[in-house]
């Protein structure tokens, strides 16, 4: 799993670009892409000011740290775009909110149809609703979303044998067996027809023969 370009692009969207250090919307210090000392070097001081390539290279390290946190808290296998989406939230929220999050539980035990709704809930700074946060959390659960079919790859199903009622091979034996012992059966059948007609008409011309030699033996006394 890892993180994709429109991940990327996403906290980079909502983050925003600051070059200098300023507090975000519950005092902490941050500066570059929501980067903040939190998350390691460099730390983050009033007056503090980088460049955009800095700013770069620092959201790039960051958001690789918050990929390694997200993937050892997860137990299941997820798509590039769902995993995009999680590393964006906590990212946001940081990884020990993200730990006890109501997301990460949605997420381990496959309700992957609850993740949406739970991802909305995480809206508030300071304890107010803040708009980009809505804004975010909607495009996290869409990102999250456009690929949301395959979260655990399914085992390779084993193929059982077919039932012997079942198998075309030995349907095709027996039906093979068969038909030789009907042509046989006929064969010989008609052979016995042959033989008995033969031994009837035998009797017969017999019979014939022993009536007339008897009527000319009468015949002649």
């Amino acid at each position: 799993m890892k993180i994709t370009h429109e991940g990327l692009a996403l906290i980079k969207e909502y983050e925003g670009f600051r070059s200098a250090a300023y507090r975000d919307a519950v005092g902490v210090w941050t500066i570059g892409y929501g980067h903040t000392a939190m998350a390691g070097p460099p730390d983050v001081k009033p007056g503090l000011k980088i460049s955009d390539s800095e700013a770069e290279e620092i959201l790039l390290r960051d958001v690789e740290l918050f990929a390694r946190g997200v993937r050892q808290l997860l137990t299941v296998t997820l798509t590039d775009q769902q995993f995009s989406a999680l590393v964006s939230f906590a990212y946001n929220v940081g990884l020990g909110n993200f730990k006890t999050s109501s997301v990460r539980k949605a997420v381990n035990t496959n309700d992957l149809d609850a993740v949406g709704r739970r991802l909305q809930l995480w809206n508030k700074a300071g304890g107010r609703v803040l708009p980009g946060l809505v804004r975010r959390r909607a495009a996290e659960a869409a990102l999250f979303a456009s690929n949301s079919h395959s979260i655990v790859p399914k085992p390779v199903e084993r193929q059982t044998a077919k039932p012997t009622h079942h198998s075309k091979t030995i349907l095709s034996a027996f039906a093979t067996l068969l038909l030789v012992v009907i042509q046989t059966w006929l064969s010989v059948s008609l052979k016995l027809a042959g033989i008995a007609t033969l031994l009837a008409i035998s009797a017969l011309l017999a019979f014939i023969i022993f009536e007339r030699w008897k009527k000319l033996k009468e015949e002649a006394l």
